[in-house]
């Protein structure tokens, strides 16, 4: 699915022609990097910016893949952007994550879940920018802000049958709403960023849950902080809140809070060796993640993403 719109979207910018592609683009690092789910922002949070190098009356397209590796879990991203004006964002991504430790759920009960098993997701997403510029409207306190949505579909493989226990759905949409603020003669940007969601661990467990785990949505904010130490030089942090719709569930169930999960935190520094390519790498705590079959360590580790941007 994710190849064939990523050729689709291309296909597309392909017809432009070629004075409308974004050329000279916006200034460096200024419109982020792509997040772990596909839409520009940080690593693991949207920003109200629009992705690639296009500014008003171009169109841009990116890509970009990430690898993110904890104690007991790995997950790889990749994916494609679209950018329209500076006004309209299209992303599509693809998550493939090593779930290996599940098979220690055989142990509760004959799910079958198989050795080694991946989880991979689907996300489509869209951003539309409805208030604001990031860089043309620097000096005013009037943020940029932007909605939007990510649609998600995942493919749990054998651990189908644990998401049938937990009651969840393999599909999803995320909501969301950010507002972004750069302050450009000090070098700094602050994003938030509230999001409508009813996903387990981003939706890689799942949509939802069965009573008396939390089935409906909730807003989870989520904050980005960085600091432009030089034009191609940035660092900075993250925080993204998390629902934590099935812990009552595991509890019911008698496994205590082997279903609880944690909110997510980095600390991330980005190059521009180009106006073209990005470099991000990060110290990422993801708190637990199903610690019920971690011995319920915290995942902390280390995450690697490049991007290139027309």
């Amino acid at each position: 699915m994710i190849k064939t719109l990523s050729a689709a979207a291309l296909a597309c910018a392909a017809l432009v022609p070629s004075h409308a592609l974004a050329d000279t683009g916006k200034l460096v690092l200024t419109g982020g990097v792509s997040s772990i789910d596909g839409a520009a922002g940080g690593g693991l949070t949207p920003w109200a910016v629009i992705g690639t190098n296009a500014t008003a009356g171009e169109i841009g397209v990116s890509a970009h893949v990430s690898r993110a590796v904890t104690r007991d879990y790995g997950l790889t991203t990749y994916g494609t952007t679209l950018g329209y004006k500076d006004r309209v964002e299209v992303s599509l991504a693809q998550q493939n994550f090593n779930a290996g430790p599940a098979i220690a759920l055989n142990g509760i009960a004959p799910f079958g879940v198989t050795a080694g098993q991946h989880i991979k997701m689907d996300i489509v997403g869209l951003k539309v920018r409805v208030a604001g510029d990031a860089i043309l409207e620097s000096d005013s306190l009037l943020p940029q802000v932007a909605v939007g949505l990510e649609y998600k579909r995942t493919r749990p493989g054998s651990i189908d049958s644990v998401l049938s226990f937990l009651g969840t759905r393999t599909s999803g949409t995320d909501l969301y709403v950010s507002a972004t603020k750069l302050f450009l003669a000090q070098g700094i940007l602050v994003n938030g960023t509230l999001r409508n969601t009813n996903a387990n661990q981003n939706g890689l467990l799942g949509f939802g849950s069965a009573a008396p785990g939390r089935n409906s949505r909730s807003w989870q904010p989520e904050v980005s902080v960085a600091l432009l130490l030089r034009r191609d030089l940035a660092i900075g942090a993250e925080y993204r809140h998390k629902p934590n719709n099935l812990e009552s569930l595991g509890r019911a169930a008698g496994l205590g809070d082997a279903l609880h999960e944690d909110a997510w935190k980095d600390l991330f520094i980005a190059w521009a060796p180009s106006k073209n390519i990005s470099l991000t790498l990060a110290y990422v705590q993801l708190g637990r993640i199903v610690p019920g079959v971690t011995d319920n360590r915290k995942q902390s580790g280390g995450y690697l993403s490049a991007q290139v941007a027309f």
